[in-house]
């Protein structure tokens, strides 16, 4: 009998562990994404920053940090090179 049971106990094991990699590859692949939904474009002006720029037009629940190396991954830039006039895109919260 002891054996039925740790054949059980084996058996359940590894759909328990079947169970969980599963969710935890849909709930990676839902996580991935190739970059924000949506844009918008922007002109810099003057005293702009990037962190300035993330928390005015930005996606109000996103962490402003991941919101500001988004806009530098989009643009190719980096805070330091930020130039007046120059048109880059922000990522803008889906609809």
């Amino acid at each position: 009998m002891t054996s039925i049971a740790g054949a059980r106990i084996r058996a359940l094991s590894i759909i328990s562990i079947t169970i969980v990699v599963v969710l935890l590859l849909l709930a990676s692949a839902g996580n991935a994404s190739s970059g924000p939904a949506e844009t918008l474009s922007y002109r810099v002006k003057g005293g702009d920053t990037l962190w300035q720029i993330a928390a005015e037009f930005g996606p109000a629940d996103s962490d402003r940090r991941q919101t500001v190396a988004i806009i530098e991954d989009l643009n190719g830039i980096n805070a330091g090179t930020l130039q007046i006039g120059q048109v880059i895109e922000i990522p803008v919260a889906d609809s």
